[in-house]
């Protein structure tokens, strides 16, 4: 608990001016009550402030959000609930919610004077525009004096942190288009929940291939015995997040990057909904060595939701822990700025022969002046120019613009081929 300063109110002030007046008429005119009636009146205000400073007890702050794991644009419910530890009830408190300015207007409300180990809740409720971190608390308590005449103002140390997860929307129940082998094709590959090599051994029944046969256990038991493959395997995909801060353009939550945030948590969502094995390659998971391990939703979300743009290298190593994963094959979906050819030629690359890759390139000058100023936006044939490229090396790309819905952009790379690849997930 800190003390933010003490203040008189304005019936203080005018106690003080009147004490001024009557202590200096008495000194003045000689007149002794008068002087200790100035006296007095003088000294109120401030035996008033010890009041408020004896009488404030311990005071703990908590808070719950509900829902707990909120989504921008989503209405949160905060509950804050002031409880007085203390041996002595307080005096009369006036609370105000320090909010993020994103947060809108900080919440006040009259907690009254708690006794000793009473409690007091203060709900309200916020609606957080855009994703990130976001400061909820401190609590400051202003406190009145019985009289009236002073205020003081204390902040309740502990702040609770509110992160805002990025919105997604819905892509559709179709599952992505794919032709040939890799993630989507008829060999698709595979990524086996309890090993890659699982297998069991049985009988051998009509119809069984021949090359399955395991001779060890037909020697051994005396009867042809073939191997099983059980695997409860799972497509895999990679979604990327271009996170090159020169390339990305507008600024808030109308920016190229915050459409491109939304996009890869969307996609992380519907593919991982239709039984895909996700992996999220994002600054966050290249740098604490996680790429290469599945991603649950909700934990990419939380990934997404605090993720930020990076120097353009931090793409490089982004490809880097992109082609291990992609070696043998899979879906990859990669939510791209134009600028930097030669990078975007060095991405093109992690689609495998056979394999599938979306790309969402973005018209990034749509989105509003660049980060940095004094820089050119990449113009709109320099998008146009990037999915060419993209479509040369055998990806689905297209152009999305700032107008563009995520779930429009999604429909719009995969309806050259979306009557193919709805098979269901093995």
């Amino acid at each position: 608990m800190r003390a933010m300063g003490d203040t008189l109110t304005t019936r203080g002030r005018a106690f003080l001016a009147a004490g001024i007046t009557l202590l200096a008429a008495g000194l003045g005119l000689g007149f002794a009550d008068l002087t200790r009636a100035g006296l007095m009146v003088v000294v109120l205000p401030l035996v008033a402030s010890g009041l408020t400073r004896r009488r404030l007890g311990g005071i703990a702050v908590t808070r719950e959000t509900e829902p707990a794991r909120a989504t921008a644009g989503e209405v949160v419910t905060v509950t804050t609930t002031v409880a007085n530890t203390g041996i002595r009830s307080t005096p009369l408190m006036l609370a105000e919610e320090c909010l993020d300015f994103a947060l809108g207007e900080r919440p006040r409300v009259l907690l009254g004077s708690l006794d000793a180990q009473q409690v007091r809740a203060l709900t309200y409720a916020v609606r957080p525009p855009v994703r990130g971190p976001h400061l909820l608390g401190p609590l400051t308590v202003q406190l009145r004096d019985p009289f009236g005449l002073t205020n003081r103002i204390v902040e309740v140390d502990g702040a609770t942190e509110l992160v805002v997860r990025p919105r997604t929307w819905p892509l559709g129940a179709a599952r992505p288009p794919g032709t040939g082998v890799g993630a989507e094709g008829e060999i698709p590959f595979m990524v086996a929940l309890h090993g890659e090599d699982d297998q069991s051994i049985r009988e051998y029944r009509d119809g069984d291939d021949l090359r399955r046969i395991h001779w060890p256990a037909t020697a051994r038991t005396g009867e042809l015995m073939v191997r099983q493959e059980d695997r409860p395997a799972r497509r895999r995909a990679v979604v990327l997040l271009d996170p090159r801060e020169p390339a990305h353009c507008g600024t808030g939550a109308g920016s190229s990057f915050e459409w491109a945030v939304s996009a890869a948590g969307s996609a992380v969502v519907h593919l991982a909904g239709l039984g895909y094995a996700v992996h999220l390659l994002s600054p966050e998971t290249v740098q604490d060595g996680h790429a290469d391990l599945p991603v649950d939703p909700q934990d990419a979300l939380d990934i997404l939701a605090t993720t930020a743009t990076t120097p353009a290298l931090e793409l490089a190593a982004m490809t880097r822990a992109g082609q291990g994963l992609l070696a043998g094959g899979g879906l990859l979906v990669a939510v791209l700025a134009p600028q930097d050819e030669q990078a975007l030629s060095r991405i093109a690359t992690l689609r495998q022969p056979g394999g599938t890759a979306l790309g969402l390139v973005l018209d990034t000058a749509s989105f509003g002046p660049p980060r940095e100023s004094g820089r050119q936006p990449a113009s709109p044939a320099a998008a146009a120019r990037a999915v060419d490229l993209l479509r040369g090396s055998g990806w689905r790309a297209s152009v999305v613009s700032a107008g563009d819905g995520i779930a429009q952009g999604w429909s719009r790379v995969g309806s050259v081929a979306a009557r193919v690849g709805s098979e269901a997930v093995r």
